[in-house]
């Protein structure tokens, strides 16, 4: 009788964790302004696309303050695995990915732009590459990439990555790119660090990551852009930039304050072995 009341009761299904992140989830960050027109079919490609290769994921759309309906089109289509969060006021691109990831669950996180003029050639080599490395980025310099965009945004491209080697080191040769990914642990001990709100977020992140010993690895994209840079955009970047080489290397900020936040950091979900609970 004990053995077939046992039988008959429902398994409880254990989810396991890597260092406060779910095992084997992935966390897809779509920074969005002003996306109301595109977001829709980014969230249905972005589902079939790691339907295919994962079971279990999660969409995080993170409206960045947008003016149009972004946030009304997200509630409206009620997807499974999608979460919505945002704020009223515009704060940036790099805002947008750090509050995103901030939020992420998985194990593994890719963000990925709303717009979907960037994409991975093949997504699958993104989480290979993940198991010898700490972030795998989009570069549009790969010789596997496809990339159509206007002349003078491939020279102004190839300018700030020249500008951006000779102030930080950084040894990659796109940071620019809309599509990374990463393991979940290792963004954490370096999301605390990053000030940039704006453009030049990713030349930061990667700055940073190369600055601690992160593994960094580079893959294909797909990328097809229509519009160049405006000139307040340039400017921004440029001043996001100097920024950056005045924090790393005058002020050594990154430096002095990863030493800090490595004794501090706290996983994001904690998971009880003996009790099998949050």
């Amino acid at each position: 009788m004990l053995e077939q009341t046992l039988a008959e009761r429902p398994s409880l299904h254990v989810i396991e964790h890597t260092d406060g992140f779910v095992r084997g989830r992935i966390s897809i960050i779509l920074p969005a302004f002003n996306e109301e027109e595109n977001i829709s079919r980014t969230i249905f490609k972005v589902k079939e696309k790691f339907e295919a290769i994962c079971p279990d994921y999660e969409i995080i759309v993170v409206d960045d303050g947008s003016r149009d309906g972004t946030w009304t089109t997200v509630e409206k289509l009620g997807q499974k695995n999608v979460q919505l969060i945002g704020y009223p006021r515009n704060q940036g691109k790099g805002y947008a990915l750090k509050k995103g990831l901030y939020h992420a669950t998985g194990e593994l996180a890719f963000t990925i732009d709303s717009d979907m003029e960037v994409w991975p050639r093949e997504l699958e080599t993104y989480l290979t590459a993940l198991k010898s490395a700490d972030i795998v980025i989009g570069s549009k310099r790969h010789p596997l990439s496809r990339v159509k965009t206007p002349v003078m945004r491939k020279f102004l491209s190839l300018g700030f990555i020249m500008l951006e080697h000779l102030l930080t080191g950084v040894k990659a040769s796109d940071t620019q790119a809309g599509v990374k990914a990463a393991r979940s642990r290792a963004l954490y001990t370096i999301l605390p660090l990053l000030a940039v709100k704006r453009y030049a977020f990713d030349a930061e992140l990667l700055a940073v990551a190369s600055l601690v010993g992160l593994r960094i690895r580079e893959l294909p994209v797909d990328i097809e852009l229509k519009a160049s840079f405006r000139p307040t955009q340039i400017m921004r970047m440029l001043l996001d930039l100097l920024g950056i080489a005045y924090r790393l290397r005058i002020k050594k900020w990154y430096q002095r304050n990863y030493t800090l936040t490595t004794h501090t950091y706290n996983p994001l979900l904690s998971f009880e072995r003996d009790n099998g609970s949050f």
